[in-house]
């Protein structure tokens, strides 16, 4: 098979320890506002509006919304589900936890084997979030990136299917030309149906015990690996 041009990465969750980073993030708070509460579980309460949210917009409910505006309302109705009033909170703080989402860690392998696969590829987000968030990220955690995309880019959520199609056009790229990583199956099924080639790293500690799913592929993808450097390997990288 021809190699793509690019290989496009899902961020959160296959890039990046979302769970571990925001419950990390929110614990110093809700030790103070909420005792007892357990980050993670509030992490994962968080994560848990976020299609909902995005579907609005996938479904025409309401124009297209960046992620960090939508995490900020997601945010809100999580501290009122802990009894915890958002109105009386400073604007400082609320905006720090929700930029919770701007400070997350790579997993292990990401960033050694992001360089790897730069030296044979584009390499770029394809990811739900916004430009800011994903420049954050990456800085943070340094990712080194080619391109740095953001669904405003696209005016889309994956898996609707100009999520993938405006980000290839942008890039200059045909659809066989690009290739999904993710850790994500949902995601991959979408992506092949618009003519993407097709990635699966597994990240089975990405919801902690709350994982039900992708814990292996689903289906026959381009490639199969065991985390970023096997890719590399199976796709014919050097060191970087």
């Amino acid at each position: 098979m021809d190699q793509p041009r690019a290989l496009l990465f899902d961020v959160f969750g296959t890039v990046v320890d979302w769970r571990t980073s925001v419950a990390r993030e929110v614990a110093p708070f809700l030790a103070e506002h909420a005792p007892g509460t357990d980050p993670a579980d509030f992490a994962h309460a968080w994560r848990r509006r976020y299609q909902p949210a995005m579907e609005a917009v996938r479904s025409g409910a309401r124009p297209f919304t960046r992620l960090d505006i939508l995490h900020r309302e997601n945010l809100e109705a999580v501290l009122r589900d802990h009894g915890i009033d958002p109105a009386a909170l400073a604007e400082p703080v609320l905006d720090h936890l929700n930029k919770a989402w701007h400070r997350l860690d790579p997993w292990p392998d990401s960033v050694e084997g992001l360089r790897r696969l730069k030296t044979r590829f584009i390499i770029a987000p394809l990811s739900n979030g916004n430009i800011a968030l994903m420049l954050n990220v990456a800085k943070r955690a340094g990712l080194p990136w080619d391109a740095i995309l953001g669904a405003e880019v696209a005016r889309a959520y994956k898996p609707s299917p100009a999520a993938y199609l405006n980000t290839a056009e942008i890039l200059g790229l045909a659809p066989a030309e690009c290739m999904l990583v993710a850790a994500h199956n949902n995601d991959l099924a979408a992506a092949r149906r618009v003519g993407f080639r097709t990635a699966f790293v597994p990240r089975p500690r990405e919801y902690g015990p709350h994982q039900d799913k992708d814990f292996g592929p689903d289906q026959d993808w381009d490639f199969v690996a065991a985390d970023f450097p096997a890719l590399a390997d199976a796709l014919g990288c050097g060191p970087a």
